[in-house]
């Protein structure tokens, strides 16, 4: 049976996904990708114009599966610290659930590819920084932090931890799990935060 063209286009990308998951991470040809869906390279250009546009179609992926979880977490969590928690869980499991995936997010899979991918990549991690930071301007209206505290330099702090966890995970080949420790590791997150809080007038 003939496969519908949203399908292909899906299968090509979980294909492509799947690709990079091989932790020596080989660059990855249109030929290769061809081969491993058993069509011609001609065939993939029916639906995506070049091979910048796949890794757009992963980008927007990941864009997609990450804000619409992180907006329903700011929309029904009121307490700013817990939002900050359940944000930085949803980057750490979506990462060890997604391999070929968290190789975009570190920018691995972008080498010598079109520079335009990286940019993106970098937009969608500054809106992550930027839903982080405005989590711990609510943490300082329940006066869990001081009005003044450092907001960005405390939201680029949580977006460095994400981003390390998920390059010791493509690094090690998959083997150190981002979640891993996780549990010990958000109290020391937590109280990093808390250092900028004070009693009134200290």
């Amino acid at each position: 049976m003939a496969t519908k063209p949203g399908e292909r286009r899906l299968q090509i990308l979980q294909t492509l996904a799947e690709m990079l998951e091989t932790p020596k991470g080989e660059k990855i040809t249109t030929a290769a990708l061809a081969a491993k869906l058993e069509c011609s390279e001609a065939a993939l250009y029916r639906h995506f114009a070049s091979k910048a546009q796949m890794f757009e179609g992963l980008i927007e992926f990941i864009e997609q599966s990450l804000f619409s979880v992180i907006n329903q977490i700011t929309s029904e969590e009121t307490e700013g610290f817990k939002q900050i928690e359940l944000i930085i869980g949803l980057l750490l499991r979506f990462a060890q659930k997604n391999r070929g995936m968290t190789r975009v997010l570190i920018g691995d899979a972008l080498v010598n590819e079109n520079e335009r991918l990286q940019t993106r990549i970098n937009a969608l991690l500054d809106k992550v920084e930027a839903a982080m930071k405005q989590a711990l301007r609510i943490a300082a209206t329940q006066e869990n932090l001081k009005p003044d505290a450092d907001f960005g330099a405390l939201a680029n702090l949580l977006r460095c931890y994400v981003v390390g966890r998920w390059e010791q995970y493509a690094r090690s080949g998959f083997t150190r799990e981002p979640l891993t420790q996780w549990p010990q590791q958000w109290p020391m997150l937590y109280f990093a935060c808390l250092s900028q809080s004070g009693a009134p007038g200290a």
